[in-house]
């Protein structure tokens, strides 16, 4: 009971923070695209990667992420 440890391995958190860096480039991806005159619209907002490869990136990044959570870590047999 006095065994306090960390939920999860060193492995799992540097997983994590990959998972956690693929979904902030998707977001970036998804960025820009606006006109600079409000009154004018611009059909680069439309562009193949806003549209489809930045969700799609997002998307791996959650994947990822649920992945490293639910790795175990390697267990070694000691004696105890």
């Amino acid at each position: 009971m006095d065994n306090k440890s960390f939920p999860f391995q060193r492995q799992n958190y540097i997983l994590m923070l990959i998972g956690m860096g693929v979904v902030i480039l998707g977001f970036i991806l998804m960025s820009g695209g606006g006109s600079d005159d409000p009154n004018v619209f611009s059909e680069e907002i439309f562009s193949f990667r806003r549209i489809t490869l930045a969700p799609l990136v997002v998307l791996g990044g959650y994947g990822f992420i649920m992945y490293a959570i639910m790795k175990k870590p390697k267990t070694t047999d000691s004696a105890e």
